[in-house]
């Protein structure tokens, strides 16, 4: 992984870990002990499934740049429905409070998503390769 690539991935992770953390504590203190283990659920499901369509997103950038944003906007809308159908299979659960997971995913997702944005605009990232030339007709 390119050094720019962990960077922009590094400065998602640890605000929504951060949050992660957080919402742990204020969970175990509403909710108690399962409370906190629906929290760090919730944050573990976000890192997983945000860090791994980050991976996908920036091996697409690499090999068709034509597709980045065409694929960013279904890598993140195909996220919120697997999200959302992962709550809802897990509603009824009596493993841990389901509340707690559910704020703790939404508070984490959105995190994630501001920081990622952030980190893309604060990037330098070339968007025209140096030392190329145009094409020859």
């Amino acid at each position: 992984m390119p050094s720019t690539d962990a960077r922009l991935l590094l400065s998602a992770v640890v605000p929504s870990a951060a949050v992660g953390a957080i919402a742990t504590v204020i969970s175990g203190i509403v909710a108690g002990g399962k409370g906190a283990i629906g929290a760090v659920l919730g944050t573990l499901v976000v890192l997983l499934f945000m860090g791994i369509g980050m991976l996908v997103l920036q091996r697409t950038a690499k090999k068709h740049p034509q597709l980045f944003q065409a694929m960013g906007l279904l890598l993140y809308t195909t996220q919120l429905l697997v999200l959302a159908v992962f709550l809802a299979v897990l509603k009824g659960t009596t493993v841990f409070d389901f509340k707690a997971f559910a704020f703790t995913v939404l508070a984490t997702t959105v995190v994630w998503v501001a920081a990622q944005a952030r980190a893309y605009m604060k990037a330098k990232i070339a968007y025209v390769e140096p030392g190329k030339t145009g094409s020859k007709s």
